[in-house]
């Protein structure tokens, strides 16, 4: 199993804020990192910070979660990808995903319409991209070249490179399928050890319906660790994240992350911590969140919890484990991050 890390928040695009993220992932490829993978919502995107990042790590695989499949066009997400894999010397990973009607909608303009149909569309023209093939595509969301203009269909200048692995953000069951049918790796959240099958389920039929196994897939997810003889206080302070999640990732209509975790044995809490963060009530949504929720998706403990923990992840075939580590300065971050890469090596 390889370890990875988180680098910059989604929303946060401060300088100073960066400064401490870049010590922090240069700090974590020293302690046996294996992979770091940037967010991208409504702060900072995806690409820019991977692309400081490259010039200060040596050994790490730096990855997008995620490139946002609405925010560019298909050529354009090539290109980047591209050049990312040729800036870091093959070192890169290209995460799509969908992100969410608010986003799509809100932000980028974007009808957030038939979300699946416009990913496939996007890994194929990448893909085609990839091969060195000029850029022909017949779609319902992309029709290149362009019809009834001067355009002509056009190879991107770059060098082929087919192994340039596309891994998926998704959630809902019907993007897990598309995932394990297309996709070379998945990118999980939401995701509950002990009811794997919530999500690998999916993935495995779509893997099997493109004549492979969830064996041809890597399978990312993550979890925050903290070492404790006091597990309590970090469930409680985990709680008010988790209400976002369940309340706010999405729409009240729609909020892929609240119906994974009812997937996931969760289904009368997600609900009600919905219920209680759209009607404006925050804390109490926070404090109707199951202290099981956290403790079944977290990594807080001894180093005998949370090496029972990681196994638990092994054993369901997770083979990156994303870690968040806790403390109250980088110092201590640094510390936790050390003493649980420790621990996924010795249960790898």
């Amino acid at each position: 199993m390889k370890t990875a890390i988180g680098a910059g928040g989604a929303s946060s695009g401060g300088k100073r804020d960066f400064d401490r993220t870049l010590a922090f992932v240069v700090e974590a490829e020293k302690l046996g990192v294996d992979q770091a993978w940037t967010a991208e919502a409504w702060g900072l995107d995806a690409v820019s910070t991977l692309a400081f990042l490259a010039g200060h790590v040596k050994r790490m695989t730096l990855g997008t979660g995620i490139m946002q499949v609405s925010a560019r066009a298909p050529s354009m997400t090539a290109m980047t990808a591209l050049s990312m894999a040729a800036l870091t010397g093959d070192r890169f990973i290209l995460g799509l995903g969908n992100s969410g009607p608010q986003v799509v909608e809100g932000l980028q303009g974007e009808r957030f319409y038939k979300p699946l149909s416009r990913m496939r569309e996007v890994i194929e023209i990448v893909r085609m991209a990839c091969r060195g093939e000029k850029l022909e595509h017949q779609g319902e969301h992309y029709v290149l070249p362009r019809p009834g203009g001067e355009g002509k269909a056009l190879r991107i200048s770059q060098p082929p490179n087919e192994n340039l692995p596309i891994w998926l953000a998704t959630l809902s069951p019907r993007a897990l399928a598309l995932t394990g049918e297309l996709a070379d790796g998945w990118l999980g959240t939401s995701f509950v050890p002990e009811r794997a099958d919530a999500h690998l389920e999916h993935l495995r039929r779509g893997a099997e319906k493109a004549g492979r196994s969830l064996d041809d897939l890597t399978l990312c997810v993550g979890a925050a660790v903290a070492f404790t003889d006091d597990p309590e206080p970090f469930v409680q302070r985990a709680k008010p994240q988790m209400a976002f999640t369940l309340g706010a990732m999405g729409s009240a209509k729609t909020n892929f992350y609240n119906d994974a975790y009812k997937r996931s044995g969760f289904e009368d809490a997600a609900n009600e911590v919905q219920q209680l963060w759209v009607a404006g009530k925050r804390e109490e949504a926070a404090k109707a969140v199951p202290d099981a929720m956290i403790e079944q998706t977290s990594l807080f403990g001894s180093e005998a919890h949370v090496s029972e923990r990681i196994a638990l992840y092994r054993g369901a075939g997770i083979s990156v484990l994303r870690l968040d580590p806790h403390g109250e300065s980088a110092t201590d971050k640094l510390d936790t991050l050390g003493r649980a890469v420790d621990l996924v090596g010795l249960a790898s």
